[in-house]
């Protein structure tokens, strides 16, 4: 894994551990009497400032079950969520015994040599509130909160994805993941969908022009712009960029965005994405400290049917830090150089000439 920021300083974290029981009670309650959504200079519904969709509400609903949870689950699975947080962020014994060599990661990041504890990590820790609502899923559409099948042909195609994988994986820095080379994060929750990656950085920060709207992602300091208006000039099939080519318009109070022509590399929920690949997007301030996004996923050519759901973004009233992906990024030249030595060693032992 490579060597990154991420994205809070441990100043941060200390004030956040203060104020986050009384502020997410804040998040979570309803929009307070007579309050009325902001607006911009130019009219447009507020939508700035920073915004965080950290949860422990899973994207699929669990077999079994009910859409929405009672008040006893929740304090059941956030009691569990704080006993895990508590254990996994002690500090590590700097006397411990040597990792196993090799191993199957059962202990640990790549074979059990260690990795991140839970107090670098900000995966959420309270359940989705949406509509005063506590939900068992982000996802609300199907019914049943499940990413419907995969269509045979997508199937194929995922197949087809992963036919070369290995071959030459450590040639040169193309070759690696476009996560491992700062360029996207891996599932990038910049999305379109938007979604949770449920490890740590899961914070936005939106800015509005009359014309344009901007999301910065923190994981991987990933850019969507959002152009407003008609979609007068759509890209050409063959132009995809990262993130797709959003479009949105008002409608009322809420931003309806839809977007096309996503990179091939991009995926739904391990479904390569297409030509007809569509997301469909719904920005609305729920309250002072809310705002309400819901998404539909329009993909005949890979799902047996459409899917969607609501996920809560949470204000944040502290800053969005850089994540300085490239400047801590040591692995990249480790792997290659590593690789290049087990070249040479292989090249030895079979003509001992080289040595």
């Amino acid at each position: 894994m490579s060597t990154r920021a991420t994205g809070t300083g441990l100043a941060t974290l200390l004030v956040a551990a203060l104020i986050v029981p009384s502020f997410v009670q804040a998040q979570q309650a309803p929009a307070p009497p007579g309050w009325e959504v902001p607006r911009t200079a130019y009219g447009h519904p507020d939508l700035q400032g920073n915004w965080s969709n950290a949860t422990i509400t899973p994207i699929q609903r669990p077999e079994g079950q009910e859409p929405t949870l009672t008040p006893e689950q929740v304090a059941e699975i956030e009691g569990q969520r704080e006993e895990v947080i508590e254990e996994e962020a002690a500090p590590t014994d700097p006397d411990r015994e040597a990792p196993p060599v090799g191993g199957d990661g059962s202990t640990g990041a790549a074979g059990g040599v260690g990795g991140y504890n839970y107090f670098w990590i900000d995966a959420g820790d309270k359940v989705a509130v949406v509509d005063g609502e506590y939900r068992s899923s982000l996802l609300t559409n199907p019914p049943d909160g499940r990413v419907p099948q995969m269509t045979p042909e997508a199937i194929q195609r995922r197949r087809a994805s992963f036919a070369g994988f290995g071959r030459g994986a450590y040639d040169n820095p193309e070759s690696r993941p476009a996560a491992e080379r700062c360029i996207v994060s891996f599932g990038s929750n910049a999305g379109p969908p938007m979604l949770p990656n449920y490890f740590y950085n899961n914070n936005y920060t939106i800015v509005q022009t009359p014309d344009h709207v901007m999301i910065l992602t923190e994981m991987v300091h990933d850019v969507r712009i959002i152009r407003l208006g008609e979609r007068t000039n759509p890209l050409p099939d063959d132009i995809r960029p990262y993130w797709g080519d959003s479009w949105g318009q008002w409608v009322g109070d809420t931003l309806v965005v839809e977007t096309t022509n996503f990179h091939p590399s991009q995926s739904f929920q391990g479904a390569p994405v297409t030509s007809e690949s569509r997301v469909i997007e719904r920005f609305t301030r729920a309250g002072p400290y809310t705002l309400n996004y819901e998404f539909t996923v329009v993909d005949p050519s890979s799902f047996m049917a459409e899917w969607g759901g609501q996920v809560p973004y949470n204000h944040q009233p502290g800053q969005v830090y850089e994540y300085a992906c490239h400047e801590g990024n040591y692995a990249m030249v480790n792997v290659l150089s590593g690789a290049r030595a087990q070249e040479r060693r292989e090249a030895e032992q079979n003509d001992p000439s080289n040595r």
